[in-house]
Formats: structure tokens, C-alpha cells, sequence
């Protein structure tokens, strides 16, 4: 028998007062309610680390075929050929093993020299300023920039399509269409793109990605669609600008509210990958994450029935005193073994490593030109998003 909870908690990925700051709600969810079940959207919900792990790594129970995110489950999307986020196996293994042989960390660590170029270029102008905002003018360039990199896409189209991956990704799936219209204008964007690179091909990731051959779920050797490759593209420009974009903005609140933590890290370097992990655990950019349960699973004694949304919280899980001691103190020091901000298991983020490249860079760029700073938070605001949480506007006063 399920029962239903009956107390005043509460949670919901689309209530923006939770939002704002959802913390002292998934405390009372991991000390009052492990499984919570929200009867208005019928989902349930796990927000303590362990809990959180096994949903993610229990493929076979929790499936991620019909979707990531809870808007997209509630409305049965189509999900598109070669979304492997959202795929499930064989298409999973397959089309996720063809993207790992293209972004490989050895590949992600070769860009170094031109991430770091970059982020001085973009940084060294605002040196004496008085101040900027972290995510219009760093967070939002940077990584648009990196994956035009890797891909090669124009620079006078990075700036549009970082505007339309906001939109695709920082809008509700619901009746209004904008999330779908700015993915179709990206696929737009890079019909095109994709037809004149075959003719004029490069050195860059797409090159590689159409050059490629693989084994299918068949057993077909060939090479990959035109609809997977636009679809790896749209991932990449949305997915892989949007969780980085967040990262930084992060970055900069977090050591402008804990200014000892920034200190540390002007002192040693050394730290500084380590923090970004740890500002990667207190604010993780993914919001929640969703799956579809393939059976009936018993959890707290009671029974989540096959076919039900099971709602995992990547933030209360990072924040769980059972796994992370003191774990609502940010300290740059901390030894983590692993955190679940880019999931965990079989969909662990392919982009991980690059994420990781981009937060360090621009971490250690930023304490080099501006060793202390302030955020104005009467001109900060979060975005409207459900899938990922972070800053829309960030400013900085130096």
C-alpha cells in the first residue's frame, strides 16, 4: 500500500519561493520525509546522498528513456534520436560510447592553453571598471566560446545561440512553447552548419563526430545520422554552456559571501581545483533530475509502484550530513570522494572534465586581476529555470 504524505513539507522544482532557497526544505526532506511524494504532480522524491546514488546508478529500475526532467516526463515528449541523456540501453551505450571517444579528458585538458587565452581576453577589460556581472559578462561568454571551439562554430552566431540556450533551458516544458521553439531555432542554426562543414571539413569535434564509424544496436557498422549529430550539437550548445555558465556565477557569489575562502585561495593556488569541486557540491547547477521506476520499489516501507516518477535533488543530496561532514560550511580544503553534481553512474556528465576546466581557469584568471570583490544582490537575480539553478544576473562591485 503507498501512503501519501500529509504534513506541511512541501517541495516542487517549479515553486520559485523554494527556490530561492531550497536548503532548509531539503533538510526537513531528508530528516522528516526520505521518500516524499508530491500528490499535485504526482512524483516521488529522494533527497538523501545515498538514495539520490542508487537512483541514478540502477539503471534497470529507474529508466531515463522517457525523459530528464519532470516536465519533460509529465508530457511525454518525443525525446530525439541520439539524446542520450535521455536514452536508455542499447541506444544509450551506443550513442554515449560514440560521444566519449570524441570528448575525451585528455582532449578536454589539450584546450588549456586556449581556454586560458580566452578568459584573459575576456577578463583584462574589466580590470578597473568598478565592477561587472559575472554571468552577462563572464559566465555567459566563456563557455559559448569554448564549445565554439570544440566545434567550430562561428563567432557571430555564439552570442545568439547562447541566448537561445537560456531560453530552451531556463523556460518551464509546459504549454508554452518557447523551450521547443529555441531548440528548433538552434537545430536551425546548425542544419546549415553541419551541411557546409561536410563540404569543408576541419580539425574540430564535428569533423571527428561525422568522420566517425561505430557498431549499431544492430550490428551495423556506420556512420551517425544527420538527426544524432544535430542532436549532439544541440546538447553541447545548450547542456554543456548552460551547468558551466551556472558554475561560474556561482563562483562568484559564494566567494564573495565567504571572502576567508577566497582569501585561502589568493594565499595557494593549488586549491583551486578543489574548490571549484566544492563550490560544484554546495551549488550544484542541475536543479533536479528525473526518472520513470520499471518496477515496484520498496523504500522507507513504502511502495513506489512501477511506472511512477521518481524526482532525485542533486542539491540535498550534496548538502547530507550523512555523507558530507559539515556540509552547509564551504571550505575549499575539503576532501570529497565524489559528489553527484553531474549525476552519477552510467549518465554521469560527459562534459564533467570540461566544466571542470573552464570553473578552474576562470577561477585562477579572476583571483590573479581581482582578489577581492562584492556582489550587489539588489541587481541579482536567479533564473526563472527548473532544470538547473543558478544566476541570471550576477553583479560584481570591486
Amino acid at each position: 500500500m503507498t501512503t501519501v504524505a500529509t504534513s506541511d513539507l512541501y517541495f516542487d522544482p517549479f515553486d520559485h519561493d523554494i527556490r530561492r532557497d531550497p536548503y532548509p526544505v531539503y533538510r526537513r526532506l531528508r530528516d522528516e520525509k526520505p521518500l516524499y511524494y508530491n500528490e499535485r504532480y504526482d512524483f516521488y522524491l529522494v533527497s538523501r546522498f545515498d538514495d539520490v546514488q542508487r537512483v541514478l546508478v540502477e539503471r534497470a529500475t529507474f529508466k531515463s528513456g522517457d525523459g530528464m526532467v519532470l516536465g519533460m516526463i509529465e508530457m511525454d515528449a518525443q525525446i530525439p534520436e541520439g539524446l542520450f541523456i535521455a536514452e536508455d540501453p542499447p541506444f544509450h551505450t551506443m550513442h554515449r560510447g560514440v560521444v566519449s571517444r570524441v570528448f575525451t579528458v585528455k582532449a578536454m585538458q589539450a584546450l588549456e592553453p586556449q581556454v586560458r587565452e580566452l578568459v584573459a581576453r575576456t577578463l583584462d577589460p574589466l580590470v578597473g571598471s568598478g565592477g561587472f556581472d559575472f554571468v552577462r559578462e563572464v559566465g555567459t561568454v566563456i563557455p559559448m566560446q569554448v564549445i565554439g571551439m570544440l566545434v567550430g562554430i562561428p563567432a557571430d552566431q555564439q552570442s545568439s545561440l547562447s541566448d537561445l540556450a537560456e531560453k530552451a533551458l531556463q523556460r518551464e516544458f509546459s504549454e508554452d512553447r518557447e523551450p521547443f521553439d529555441a531548440m528548433g531555432a538552434i537545430n536551425a542554426v546548425f542544419e546549415d552548419y553541419i551541411a557546409w562543414r561536410v563540404k569543408n571539413p576541419s580539425d574540430d569535434l564535428l569533423t571527428m563526430m561525422l568522420d566517425l564509424t561505430f557498431e549499431d544496436q544492430t550490428g551495423e557498422t556506420r556512420h551517425l545520422t544527420h538527426a544524432e549529430v544535430l542532436t549532439y550539437l544541440n546538447v553541447l550548445a545548450t547542456g554543456g554552456s548552460d551547468t558551466t555558465t551556472r558554475l561560474i556565477g556561482w563562483t562568484g557569489s559564494l566567494l564573495a559571501d565567504h571572502p576567508h575562502q577566497r582569501e585561502i585561495l589568493v594565499g595557494d593556488r593549488s586549491l583551486v581545483p578543489n574548490a571549484v569541486n566544492e563550490i560544484l557540491r554546495f551549488e550544484p547547477p542541475p536543479y533536479h533530475i528525473a526518472r520513470k521506476t520499471t518496477e515496484d520499489v520498496e523504500l522507507y516501507g513504502e511502495v513506489v509502484p512501477a511506472g511512477s516518477i521518481m524526482v532525485v535533488v542533486p542539491g540535498a543530496a550534496n548538502h547530507d550530513e550523512r555523507h558530507f561532514p559539515d556540509p552547509d560550511t564551504l571550505d575549499v580544503g575539503r576532501k570529497i570522494d565524489h559528489m553527484l553534481s553531474f549525476g552519477y553512474g552510467p549518465h554521469f556528465c560527459l562534459g564533467a572534465a570540461l566544466a571542470r576546466l573552464e570553473g578552474r581557469i576562470v577561477l585562477d584568471e579572476l583571483l590573479d586581476r581581482f582578489p577581492t570583490w562584492d556582489i550587489d544582490y539588489d541587481g541579482a537575480r536567479l533564473t526563472d529555470g527548473y532544470m538547473t539553478r543558478g544566476w541570471e544576473t550576477l553583479p560584481a562591485v570591486l
